[in-house]
């Protein structure tokens, strides 16, 4: 068979196996949002028949016969074409799946459903005990997924692979070494500073339906498009694409508490315009797929933090929140308001952190997932380690469960190697940004006129329609010249906190 051939029965094969993931994306998103508590047991077989369908197909002897065929064949000459990184990376899926048995991928599947289930009850009762057994369940599983994939340093390699390709855990222990090392001493400054805002302004009533209808319209304005997604109300905030028109995005409101719900979806909403910004037609296929998690995390912490923070945003968009809030902030300086949500203190909920403590945060979850997965803490000792970490981290120590090891969905659901793509994140937005801002003038600038498409644009070119022609370390250093560092996000943090502290 000659290979054009070969490579449509590939395609054609890869597009049905997303068309069974993409269904179990859709039962994911509606046991997030809609389903009636009492469904979760029959949703968890559900969800464990598709994926088990899934990995049938994706384990398909014929892939690796199609693949063997093309590995010497002109398609695969270029690895950063289209058709030479579908080849590659769907080799690489291939590889990683046929390693694991179906009876894993099965019990993966239900546990985590369950695990949810569990994990929402128990953060509703402040019950770790009752989310314990499951909790267990899961690390042992995934700890059985590494062995199958193997690993050269340590088990934890096997699972932050599957979010983020190629990377290593010693490498990304450097990385954020480096960060901290700076890191917390500009927290620390910050902490002596006499200067702090007035934070109660953002604890005022701010009724849902307007932080909605503010929100949705802020997240038309950075440029999700609402044609082809939708915005709706969770737990625990997350972005997801049922297929190549169909992106939905979450948020969940406090009435008491504005940056909740409105950093959230333009957290979220910059999730999914990466998701939006991937070429439809190669839906399916690794062209039109994220690169990693922790690029997917760059596009949603720029839109929030890099955007969505700066004073030029601002600038434009306070008088649309006065109009929303006229009782909470009619009569409060666009000042005031500015350092309100830009400040600065240890904090226990993760997704409401601020810029400069959030990823302390992130550094307690991946030393915690390491030790559980290397065997090195038992599940029945991760409260007092949680505990413990954040009084070491962020000198302060959480009240309860609820809001300290119960307060992120991720290990529930099986997520376990995910921590770090949010931190690796940070790095690569302010990358990305910088090198954005040379390449096209002032952003800020653009930002104080409600200009916001020429950064969209600029993404969409440079990041979002490469889909995984490259790697994410190939990426940054063909974008911005040189590979993933800690100065642009400090640059960044320092000149932002600097004149708002008076360091």
């Amino acid at each position: 068979m000659a290979a054009p051939e070969t490579f449509e029965l590939l395609c054609q094969h890869a597009r049905e196996a997303a068309l069974l993931d993409s269904v179990a994306y859709l039962l994911e998103w509606d046991e997030r949002t809609l389903m009636p508590h009492a469904a979760g047991p029959y949703r968890a077989e559900q969800f464990t028949l598709l994926s088990a369908l899934a990995h049938q197909r994706q384990t398909d002897p014929r892939i690796g016969e199609w693949l063997q065929e093309l590995s010497d064949s002109p398609l695969a000459a270029d690895p950063h074409s289209d058709t030479g990184a579908t080849i590659r990376e769907l080799r690489r899926k291939y590889h990683k799946k046929t390693k694991l048995p179906q009876s894993l991928v099965e019990e993966l599947a239900r546990t985590a459903i369950l695990g949810q289930q569990a994990w929402d009850d128990a953060r509703r009762k402040n019950d770790f005990g009752s989310f314990r057994p499951l909790l267990e369940k899961t690390i042992d599983l995934k700890k059985q997924q590494a062995e199958c994939l193997g690993y050269e340093e340590c088990r934890y390699d096997a699972l932050l692979d599957d979010y983020e390709p190629a990377e290593t855990t010693s490498n990304v222990a450097r990385v954020l070494a480096g960060l901290r090392e700076e890191l917390v001493p500009l927290v620390a400054e910050i902490a002596a500073s006499k200067r702090r805002p007035k934070h109660e302004l953002l604890t005022r009533r701010y009724p849902e339906e307007q932080q909605r209808v503010f929100g949705t319209e802020m997240g038309k304005r950075i440029g999700f498009d609402f044609n082809r997604g939708r915005l709706d109300v969770t737990v625990h905030p997350f972005c997801s694409t049922m297929g190549p028109h169909d992106c939905r995005i979450t948020t969940r409101y406090h009435e008491n508490q504005f940056p909740s719900a409105f950093f959230g979806i333009l957290h979220e909403a910059g999730h999914g315009i990466y998701e939006q910004g991937l070429r439809p037609e190669q839906f399916g296929l690794p062209p039109g797929e994220a690169i990693s998690l922790g690029i997917h995390e760059s596009q949603s912490r720029m839109w929030e933090n890099l955007v969505g923070r700066s004073r030029a945003f601002w600038e434009h968009s306070y008088p649309g929140a006065q109009r929303a809030f006229p009782e909470a902030l009619g009569g409060v300086p666009l000042d005031d308001f500015y350092f309100a949500i830009n400040d600065v203190r240890p904090s226990l909920i993760r997704v409401e952190a601020d810029e400069a403590t959030y990823n302390l945060h992130i550094l307690v979850r991946f030393e915690l997932e390491q030790a559980l997965i290397n065997d090195d803490l038992p599940v029945a000792d991760l409260p007092g380690a949680w505990n413990e970490k954040y009084r070491g981290y962020l000198g302060i120590e959480p009240p309860d469960d609820t809001q300290g090891v119960l307060q992120d969905i991720h290990w529930s659901a099986g997520l376990v190697g995910y921590f770090a793509t949010y931190s690796l994140g940070n790095l690569y937005a302010a990358q990305f940004f910088q090198t954005a801002q040379r390449q096209l003038g002032d952003l800020h600038a653009m930002f104080r006129r409600g200009e916001f498409a020429p950064l969209r644009e600029w993404l969409r070119t440079n990041i979002h329609e490469h889909g995984r022609r490259y790697t994410a370390a190939q990426l940054v250093q063909r974008i911005t010249g040189r590979p993933l560092g800690h100065a642009d996000l400090m640059a960044d943090l320092r000149g932002k906190f600097a004149p708002l502290y008076g360091l």
